[in-house]
């Protein structure tokens, strides 16, 4: 089906460019991803992504907006304060974009409904803000072969790796397992700068957009590392472990694994 003279034009900067034209467009408007936490790294993720025209995007999150989200969780506006975070969230992004397709999870994940989640998308962003989540959503989709991206903020810094099945390293490669409870402090016990969301949610979507169009390189083996003090991005190799629990030639991880972890845990930031 041809595209319409309203989406020429509400795509027509993507149409441009050599690396996504109307064959890239037509990707991103058929694509399916999921974002899992509607916090600091999934609002950017979300609007970018709705803006883009990607087709299908599905919001996890249980939680509700409050005040203190509103420094840096940019989807939600003083007057969802109280609502759903997934149903602010799909508000929004149809106010950018009404042609797209939005689906609300208002619940948190875990192993008993992990796999269920992702298994209609072609892409996951990890929004979460604890290793608990982290884990599992890595163990998931390393399990089912899905590609994700995983992000983490955290005061001035930021990081971000992408997992593709067969390419690089999973996140248990990087970090072997959850550090002990409370060996790391959270957002809310540390702090974040509200701008830092914004950076590095913003790079997930960028990677999810190049992976539904086929084009450039992605952080497959690769940490992305951010400091915004210095204002100083770094890339460290990460090579994949033969013995990782998960990914590696004799994984003892067959199936999703819930860590402890308290309700506080389980929001994204």
């Amino acid at each position: 089906m041809p595209f319409t003279n309203e989406q020429l034009e509400r795509y027509s900067r993507h149409i441009l460019l050599s690396e996504v034209g109307v064959k890239g467009q037509r990707k991103l408007m058929n694509a399916k991803v999921l974002i899992i936490g509607a916090g600091g790294l999934g609002a950017p993720a979300a609007l970018y992504l709705a803006a883009a025209g990607v087709g299908t995007i599905g919001i996890a999150d249980a939680d509700e907006v409050d005040l203190s989200n509103l420094q840096r969780q940019v989807i939600h506006t003083t007057a969802d304060i109280g609502k759903a975070k997934a149903l602010s969230s799909k508000e929004t992004m149809l106010a950018i974009n009404p042609e797209i397709t939005v689906n609300t999870y208002f619940m948190f994940a875990d192993a008993s409904n992990i796999l269920d989640l992702i298994a209609d998308y072609d892409f996951i962003i990890d929004g979460t803000d604890n290793f608990p989540a982290k884990f599992l959503i890595n163990d998931a989709c390393v399990l089912a072969g899905k590609p994700f991206s995983h992000a983490g903020i955290l005061r001035f810094g930021g990081q971000l790796t992408t997992y593709v099945p067969g390419q690089g390293a999973c996140y248990r490669c990087i970090f072997k397992e959850p550090p002990p409870k409370d060996a790391v402090p959270t957002c809310k016990q540390a702090g974040v700068i509200g701008a830092m969301g914004g950076v590095i949610g913003s790079l997930q979507a960028m990677e999810a957009v190049k992976y539904v169009i086929g084009k450039g390189d992605l952080l497959t083996g690769r940490l992305l590392t951010y400091d915004a003090l210095k204002m100083d991005f770094r890339t460290i190799r990460v090579p994949r472990r033969a013995n990782c629990a998960v990914c590696g030639e004799h994984p003892t991880i067959t199936k999703p694994v819930d860590y402890e972890q308290t309700e506080c845990d389980l929001r994204a930031d």
